[in-house]
């Protein structure tokens, strides 16, 4: 995701997990072995599969058995659109779809799977490793990809004295290596690694403007329903008769010129943006907009670009055209703080569906951001860049750092007195983590400061790797803990509603849903008991929303015309955008139906 070190150590490439830019097979590949001149186990099953010159292939994103994401990985969903057409994929995301390794490996073996891709990050690569060893062992052939392995495959190819993960490793951006891979597969002669190159045989990157159309109207996408079960006849008792409410990723551009010192983006996708086309992003959305009407459900969008804003000129364009088709959705972007000082893209966010905006503040001390080459955030900015949001009823899911070189004891209260200042945002914290090849690994190795130099194999949530400077480890988990446990308890509920007390039902509906449910980021509820706790414990705030949703649908009827109506941005095109502010704050967050719509769970 844009500069910031993700939350619970994660690195910064939710949109590629497998994140393999499939291009061609670079010279130096090596020949893992054809199914004849494997042990007979495993070239048995392989010449099964591939009996009649096609494949069944299986794409994997494992779960790290502690968090969860709310959202799909996009990369399983572009290598699908990107598979030849005879042959056939299943997805498989271990968040929503949990299985035990014997689980998934019987259910490879039942389905008669003869290929399969897992895709990772950092994160998730100890259970990638680890499902990947036992379906290599029942002679399934696996291939893996992602940010993780392309910065170190030799740990993937057990090359640095370590067991072997991988037959095969998609090296980079998969968009254009993945039909090679395919291919080889089908006849059994995958090479060890693909990497993709250009004509002089230099690294290659895809250009996004032939971006593969991703068929969102046909695909089941059942095992990504955040709606459960048992609470959809209790949905249908309030009116919403929804049966499904998905969140779906999309990516208008990949690269990051920024640089920050823990980021993984800019070693991985480049310094240089690229673009797909506007018509591109329209007509996906549009696709999903006529998906939400034929299947009676709600979907809601995450741009997982690095820095959806990093060119405003491009996004502004990118944001009218979205509107001009009538392809708004309520979505959810990553911009950086020094983006949104730009008046007219706050106006067009607002009117395309913008709900909610990912802003990677890290620290509130600018010597902080400094020391991690991110000194374009200017904390005294903050305050103001929130206001403007929130007079757009567009609000933020605020990240921060824990552990930086001048951080001491007594931070996260610091932080928190701060957050009490601002319009209510979702705040999600977290500690400094080395990424392997990231400017900030090589530093802290260089210094040694490093406690858990192969931190990822042992993933543990919320731990540091390294030894700080002005502050203990111990001490720094104790702040995360604090920073976690007083930003969402049922008081800081309360208070978040207060402050938006007079607005429409729907915004007060959509932050309650989104701070229980990242408060389960920290605090994961285990079960329906922990469920009926969690809402004891916040009972007051949901009668308060309950009673409005009945009483003041529309808000408090002494609140006036919304600020975003009477401002004078004097941006072009200003008229239409207040116009269309101004009738969405009139009637709150309409779906694409036009019934009430709960966007805030991305």
């Amino acid at each position: 995701m844009h500069c910031h070190n993700k939350l619970l150590g994660r690195d910064n490439d939710d949109k590629m997990g497998f994140t393999v830019t499939p291009v061609r097979p670079s010279g130096s590949a090596h020949f893992v072995g054809s199914a004849n001149n494997l042990p007979a186990e495993r070239g048995a099953s392989i010449r099964l599969a591939l009996g009649i010159g096609n494949l069944k292939i299986l794409l994997y994103n494992p779960d790290n058995g502690i968090t969860q994401n709310f959202m799909p990985h996009l990369w399983m969903f572009l290598l699908q659109a990107l598979t030849p057409a005879d042959h056939e994929v299943v997805l498989i995301d271990g968040n929503t779809r949990p299985m035990s390794d014997v689980e998934l490996v019987q259910f490879v073996i039942d389905e008669g799977i003869g290929l399969v891709g897992i895709g990772a990050m950092t994160r998730m690569i100890a259970k990638a490793y680890r499902v990947a060893d036992s379906l290599r062992a029942a002679g399934i052939p696996v291939v893996m990809g992602g940010p993780h392995v392309t910065e170190v495959p030799d740990e993937a190819l057990g090359r640095n004295g370590g067991a072997r993960h991988a037959d095969a490793l998609a090296l980079g951006e998969a968009d254009e290596t993945w039909p090679l891979i395919v291919a080889d597969a089908a006849r059994g002669q995958l090479k060890e690694t693909y990497t993709a190159t250009d004509a002089l045989g230099q690294d290659s990157k895809p250009t996004l403007q032939d971006y593969p159309a991703i068929p969102w109207d046909s695909l089941d996408l059942q095992q990504f329903n955040r709606i459960p079960g048992f609470v959809r006849p209790i949905m249908h008792r309030l009116g919403y008769p929804w049966e499904t409410f998905h969140i779906i990723p999309i990516e208008s551009g990949r690269g990051c010129p920024y640089g920050c010192e823990f980021c993984t983006v800019t070693g991985f996708f480049g310094d240089t943006i690229r673009f797909r086309s506007n018509q591109s992003v329209v007509n996906e959305m549009l696709s999903l907009k006529q998906r939400a009407r034929d299947t009676k459900g709600q979907v809601a969008v995450f741009f997982v670009d690095d820095n959806f804003g990093i060119n405003v000129k491009r996004t502004k364009s990118l944001l009218r055209d979205i509107i001009a088709a009538g392809a708004e959705l309520s979505w959810v972007g990553q911009i950086s703080a020094n983006l949104l000082r730009d008046e007219e893209l706050l106006d067009l966010i607002a009117a395309s569906g913008g709900r909610w905006i990912f802003i990677g503040m890290e620290s509130l001390d600018p010597a902080n951001l400094a020391s991690v080459n991110k000194g374009f955030n200017k904390p005294e900015e903050y305050t103001g860049v929130l206001q403007a949001l929130a007079r757009r009823h567009v609000y933020a899911i605020t990240s921060f750092i824990f552990g930086l070189d001048h951080d001491t004891p007594g931070v996260a209260e610091r932080t928190l007195a701060q957050l009490r200042e601002w319009p209510p945002v979702l705040p999600v914290f977290g500690q400094i983590t080395p990424f392997p090849a990231t400017p900030l690994y090589a530093r802290l190795e260089s210094e040694g400061r490093l406690t858990r130099p192969q931190h990822w194999l042992e993933f543990a949530p919320f731990q540091m790797a390294h030894t700080p400077l002005r502050i203990t480890v111990p001490e720094v988990q104790d702040e995360v803990r604090y920073a976690w446990t007083n930003s969402y308890s049922p008081a800081a509920t309360e208070r978040a509603l207060d402050s938006i007390a007079n607005e429409p039902a729907a915004y007060k509906i959509s932050h309650l849903a989104s701070r229980l449910f990242f408060r389960g980021i920290y605090f994961p509820p285990k079960g329906a008991w922990q469920w009926l706790k969690l809402i004891a414990e916040n009972r007051r705030s949901l009668w308060s929303v309950v009673r409005d949703s009945f009483t003041r649908w529309h808000g408090s009827p002494d609140r006036g015309r919304t600020q975003d109506c009477d401002r004078s941005s004097g941006s072009a095109g200003k008229s239409e955008l207040d116009e269309a502010n101004c009738t969405r704050a009139d009637r709150g967050v309409l779906g694409v139906s036009g019934e009430p719509e709960i966007g805030g769970e991305a």
